[in-house]
């Protein structure tokens, strides 16, 4: 049996212009901060002597390649993202950014997402990605709708509720 994975689709190129922004902090904070201050710490430890014994020595390079790899996947990041800050004309659909507010047919509750970039999945604020199988069933889809969504569990039913674009109080 081989292990081999054909390779997963890349994520939606999309992210809301918070998301940018907060990519461009994690990046600025990372760059500007943390590294510098792991880079002194490891120069500290490199004083110390024997680098092959040094615990400290070794944890701190480990962590600057971490920091390192992290800042990569940033900046290449920002370079293929497009910040989304326009609403959509037809703002009764549904598409990227928009604030979905589900009924469960089978369950009877209430679910509210926000459909965005895959940097920004928030699953405790009911951030989901426009790349998962339940953005993809709402997309296009308006107020009054059924929707059908293939879950791990099997096929749950929702009606859309509300549909919005500045979220929802």
């Amino acid at each position: 049996m081989s292990r081999y994975r054909p390779p997963s689709q890349p994520a939606a190129p999309y992210i809301t212009p918070e998301g940018r922004d907060k990519l461009m902090t994690e990046l600025r904070h990372i760059s500007d901060t943390v590294r510098p201050e792991v880079t002194k710490a490891l120069s500290e430890a490199a004083a110390e002597g024997d680098r092959s014994e040094n615990a400290e020595y070794i944890y701190r390079k480990k962590q600057l390649r971490e920091i390192d790899s992290r800042i990569r996947y940033l900046v290449k990041r920002l370079e293929v993202v497009k910040a989304v800050n326009q609403k959509p004309t037809d703002q009764s659909r549904i598409f990227f950014g928009a604030w979905v507010e589900l009924e469960d047919l089978d369950g009877g509750g209430i679910e509210r997402y926000r459909l965005v970039g895959a940097d920004e999945i928030d699953l405790e604020r009911g951030w989901i990605s426009i790349d998962s199988p339940m953005a993809k069933a709402l997309l296009k889809k308006q107020e009054g709708d059924d929707v059908i969504v293939a879950r791990p569990k099997g096929e749950a039913c929702f009606e859309i509720s509300r549909v919005s674009y500045d979220g929802f109080q």
